[in-house]
């Protein structure tokens, strides 16, 4: 007979313990432990996944043998990159997001596509005509793939046995419980419990499987920690609602790296893939316009082209106020640090607000020349030309410092038809000046910049 008992766990991190605390041992969290009941099992009992494998045994390194297994296809560039390449088999995916960004319709274009393929999509928030509802708007491919409505775990295996398919997808894993533990579906020791129990029969049988995960009010995934220690594979699926755009992220990948990007648009028949992100991200006309430059930045390993756009304006309410968007705003005000000590610009009693245009959040150091030119140009109220693109990073002396893989960034300017491209005169070096058709303008100050740019 089951023993049934009342622990206190973490939402955090997982850690557990027999009475209510306000601060977390572990973590450091306060108030992040919340009641869980659960129930010993009897240890002669079956495995939760009822599908019996052999015992593994222990083997020296030098006799594993290592097949190069061909990645499964999902015959969609963005999430192929993002992966590393396509999905690998046996792996466990975790695609998060907030409600609405389009996590579900991602996923079912994504089997629409793949009709060589049996997939099996276990759905615990749809039905299954709600399901076929929009499968028909995405209009795609149609493909061999089976909807069951279940969210008992047991159950789920079921029919995995019965349907043997090549891709299992489960939307969602917070609507999934098990019948061992007692506590609702969505709590710590349900997700916990069933995801490593879904890890244990992709490993076990090499079937990849694709979770869907919701994400609480802070944009983390929602949920104990140890879900994404468990999983193979994190996507982040984010983009404000009022955009167009989507983007996929890889938070955490044990099969490619976590700098890439996939980009879509949001349409009324579901995602398009953006191939060349720099044309959408670039507005058709800003000419004569001040307090707009255009940057070259990398993501992962695709270089694109984005507006920055700054607002200069004298403070008449009293403390003048900062705020960037899609911009770390400590960085933009040590830029402004920067422009004032080194420069000589007086922007202590003026508002500055800074945006990166089309709803993007960029991390890359190159946009800090970007970023003070365009505050510049609206501070002056002088217009950059808009042939002119530039990257590089802002050191606190007033330095422009090189930066990686200028390359790719001169060639995306140059294919889309700029004419001057401002970089850091260090990463001058081992460039072919001969065979490009852009203009290069090397600076090492941010005053040879200014000139360059304003005269």
């Amino acid at each position: 007979m089951a023993k049934e008992k009342t622990v206190y766990v973490c939402s955090n991190c997982g850690q557990d313990s027999p009475k209510w605390v306000g601060k977390c041992p572990s973590c450091g969290e306060w108030n992040t432990y919340v009641e869980e009941i659960v129930r010993k099992e009897p240890t002669n009992r079956r495995p939760v996944s009822g599908i019996e494998t052999q015992k593994p045994k222990p083997l020296a390194l030098s006799d594993i043998e290592v097949d190069d297994e061909p990645r499964i296809n999902m015959h969609d560039d963005e999430l192929n990159r993002v992966l590393g390449g396509g999905l690998v088999p046996g792996s466990l995916v975790l695609i998060g997001g907030e409600p609405g960004i389009g996590k579900s319709t991602l996923v079912m274009q994504t089997v629409l596509h793949m009709p060589e393929k049996k997939i099996l999509y276990v759905s615990g928030e749809e039905s299954a005509r709600q399901l076929k509802l929009r499968a028909d708007r995405l209009s795609g491919v149609s493909s061999d793939c089976l909807i069951v409505c279940e969210t008992s775990l047991e159950q789920i295996y079921v029919h995995i046995k019965n349907t043997n398919p090549d891709l299992v997808i489960i939307d969602s894993i917070q609507t999934i419980s098990t019948e061992s533990i007692e506590s609702s579906p969505g709590s710590i020791a349900q997700i916990r419990e069933c995801s490593a129990s879904i890890l244990r029969f992709a490993k076990e049988t090499h079937t990849p499987v694709l979770l869907i995960g919701h994400i609480n009010k802070e944009g983390s995934i929602a949920g104990p920690k140890v879900l994404e220690h468990i999983v193979d594979t994190v996507l982040q699926f984010e983009g404000d609602q009022h955009y167009m755009y989507r983007i996929l992220r890889s938070i955490k990948n044990r099969f490619g790296s976590t700098a890439e990007l996939g980009i879509y648009e949001m349409r009324q028949d579901g995602l398009r893939q953006v191939s060349n992100p720099s044309e959408l991200l670039l507005s058709q006309d800003h000419e004569g316009m001040s307090g707009v430059a255009i940057a070259s930045a990398i993501e992962g390993i695709r270089p694109f082209l984005i507006e920055t756009q700054a607002l200069v304006s004298s403070a008449v309410y009293g403390n003048p106020q900062r705020s960037a968007t899609g911009f770390d705003l400590r960085r933009m005000n040590m830029l402004l640090a920067v422009l004032e000590k080194r420069v000589g610009f007086k922007l202590a009693q003026k508002d500055v607000f800074l945006n990166i245009a089309g709803g993007l959040k960029v991390n890359d150091p190159a946009i800090d020349l970007p970023v003070i030119s365009a505050i510049l140009s609206s501070n002056m109220d002088a217009a950059i030309e808009p042939e002119v693109c530039m990257a590089g990073e802002i050191g606190l002396s007033g330095e422009i410092r090189p930066v990686n893989r200028i390359e790719q960034r001169i060639g995306e300017a140059e294919k889309l038809g700029f004419k001057r491209f401002l970089l850091p005169k260090y990463n001058l070096q081992g460039i072919d000046t001969k065979k490009l058709k852009i203009e290069l303008v090397p600076v090492r100050k941010v005053e040879e910049a200014f000139r360059a740019l304003f005269g």
